[in-house]
């Protein structure tokens, strides 16, 4: 997302999460203010291999719920962004308890962040590479291998996905669009772990602006795809 009257009509769709990329190389690089969002919509980083002290500062200056890793993020650079987020806690409590009497006063607890950890996927993909993460992130997130860090508007083959051999939950991404929704159906009712659907490009206006309309009928008709 980069335009407020854009993230307010979203919003309205009620999504689980709304994306924002903190990466000056993306053409939907986010720079600006985010309005009051209802609470139940969290409010996802989007960052590719920065450095942890930077991150954590994005993730306290916009109140951000979770973190989208999208660049070559090591478990030992995780173990240290969760370091510093556990003393970005310690530091920020310090202060609310400080400024408690100041109403308008608000903090985010930053040991509850969500992490999510983005592995790009073409034809074939090594998931032996996932077994140290899985104890570090929250969730992964499978998009398609390609020439830009996400975005790209193109599937890969879901067909992969039926080695996936762990429990941990996962966002399916990649080019989704209203023309997947009966491969969707179908992909849900193995027993994938899909834990949600990340949606982006093929409902852009431009780059960071969605289309309200098609977003509406895409919710409605895998919901209903759901009942069936």
């Amino acid at each position: 997302m980069k335009y407020i009257e854009n993230m307010q009509q979203v919003a309205e769709l009620q999504p689980d999460y709304l994306g924002f990329i903190f990466y000056e190389k993306s053409k939907r690089n986010f720079e600006g203010i985010i309005p009051e969002l209802p609470k139940e919509i969290k409010k996802v980083g989007v960052f590719v291999n920065e450095v942890p002290e930077i991150l954590v500062s994005i993730i306290e200056e916009y109140q951000l719920d979770a973190i989208q890793l999208h660049g070559d993020e090591s478990v030992d650079y995780i173990r240290l962004l969760k370091e510093n987020l556990r003393q970005a806690e310690l530091d920020s409590a310090s202060h609310y308890v400080r400024s408690k009497k100041n109403k308008s006063s608000k903090r985010k607890n930053l040991n509850h962040v969500q992490v999510i950890k983005v592995f790009g996927i073409k034809d074939e993909f090594n998931f032996e590479v996932l077994q140290p993460y899985i104890d570090e992130v929250d969730y992964f997130l499978f998009d398609t291998k390609g020439k830009e860090r996400g975005g790209n508007g193109v599937k890969f083959d879901w067909t992969v996905l039926e080695k996936y051999p762990y429990q941990k939950l996962f966002f399916l991404s990649g080019g989704i669009g209203l023309d997947d929704v009966e491969q969707i159906q179908i992909v849900r009712k193995t027993n994938l772990p899909i834990y949600a659907l990340d949606v982006n490009s093929k409902f852009e206006i431009e780059p960071g602006k969605k289309k309200i309309k098609e977003l509406r009928e895409f919710k409605e008709s895998v919901i209903s795809s759901e009942t069936k």
